[in-house]
């Protein structure tokens, strides 16, 4: 694999321990802004508002432009240095807010350009391993990236996680000016073309089985806490270790989904959201059990998250993996992670209890096999046709 594609997986890496560091450093932030948690929390809802709304708007204007992926990613990475400088240095909290959404913008850009790219300097038998190692990085921004900006946050400060994040950023494009070439598109690349992807129906299809997926892992990640404290019996003090081993269960199977997209695309969606619903079950059916509930966490973290690498080579094989598509693409995850939380938190509003978002997740998944069916029943009847000749 060429030593951009880890490059740009470094380049993810940075934004997304960006994105979600402010978790871990609430304390600091509330007290230097005097304001809220709830206010602070708000600072990773303005962050992902930006990825879904602003980057893809960001990517149709790079697009009527005509800039070529390589100069775009260059133009990001710069846009997004500003913006982080301006969230390092800010004075109140409206000016982090405002900073937020701002490199919300860009971060969203970069990852679909950075999926473009890939696309362009591997070829397509290699597109999915390639997205899987683009995708690492932001599954190792939430094991390690996080972790290590907090440790720095309780040392010298929160200016010095996010100066840490900018300096990262400068040398990632750095390394992207010399390493990456020049776009074998550079002088096609037309907004007409990759508006028009968007009037094929199986991208959508594409797109809506992804948003479920996310939605379903994290209808039940974003309440593992209460229901490990509450439900399964775990002391507090070892969430962040238990959420550790799940970010180590995405890192592994990430790598290995990864080897197999390209290839086994389809059977890894289908027999994913067959395990990952499963697993969901058994979580909440078995959540008192401690052993079996650590299980079914570790399974969740293997397959739901993971599946990304085979999502993404999906879509690639679906349409035209330009830029646009790719960051419409990002925008949906991202929406099915912000409405697979907020359902499943609707559940524990009614009063059924701490499991139910597992149940919700489960619900979520069954609907992501069935957004698959019409394409198992096409790949059937195709082998049938074969077979008759």
């Amino acid at each position: 694999m060429p030593l951009v594609v880890y490059i740009l997986g470094l380049t993810i890496f940075s934004l997304t321990t960006s994105e979600f560091m402010v978790a871990g450093m609430m304390p600091s932030l509330t007290q230097a802004f005097g304001v809220s948690v709830t206010q602070i929390g708000y600072l990773i809802s303005l962050y992902a508002i930006g990825m879904v709304v602003g980057g893809p708007l960001l990517t149709v204007g790079l697009l009527k432009l005509r800039v070529p992926n390589k100069q775009a990613l260059l133009w990001l990475l710069g846009f997004y240095a500003v913006a982080q400088s301006v969230a390092a240095s800010a004075t109140s909290y409206d000016i982090m807010a405002a900073a937020r959404v701002a490199t919300g913008v860009a971060g969203s850009a970069c990852f679909g350009v950075s999926l473009a790219i890939c696309a362009e300097i591997v070829g397509a038998e290699s597109r999915g391993r390639a997205a899987s190692i683009v995708v690492g990085g932001l599954m190792l921004a939430t094991v390690l990236g996080v972790p290590i900006a907090t440790i720095i946050d309780q040392h010298w400060g929160w200016r010095a996680s996010f100066w840490l994040v900018v300096a990262l950023a400068v040398l990632c494009a750095t390394v992207i000016t010399f390493l990456v070439p020049r776009s074998k598109a550079a002088g096609t690349v037309s907004l007409g073309a990759e508006l028009a992807e968007f009037k094929n129906r199986h991208l959508w299809a594409a797109y809506a089985t992804s948003g479920l997926i996310i939605g379903a892992t994290f209808a039940a990640f974003s309440y593992f806490a209460p229901i490990l404290t509450e439900v399964t019996g775990f002391a507090a003090a070892s969430i962040p270790w238990l959420l550790g081993v799940y970010g180590a269960a995405n890192v592994v199977g990430n790598m290995v989904v990864g080897r197999y997209a390209d290839k086994h695309t389809m059977p890894i969606m289908v027999w994913g959201l067959i395990v990952l619903g499963a697993a969901l079950a058994v979580f909440s059916i078995f959540a008192q059990n401690q052993v079996l509930s650590l299980g079914a966490l570790i399974v969740i973290g293997l397959v739901g998250v993971p599946m990304n690498p085979a999502m993404i080579a999906r879509v690639m094989k679906t349409a035209h993996p330009g830029a646009l598509v790719n960051t419409v693409h990002t925008s949906v995850i991202n929406i099915g992670l912000g409405v697979g939380a907020w359902v499943g938190g609707l559940g524990i509003a009614a009063g059924y209890g701490n499991r139910s978002p597992l149940w919700v997740g489960v619900a979520l998944a069954v609907l992501g096999l069935l957004s698959l069916l019409p394409y198992l029943g096409r790949k059937a009847a195709s082998r049938a046709l074969t077979v008759g000749q």
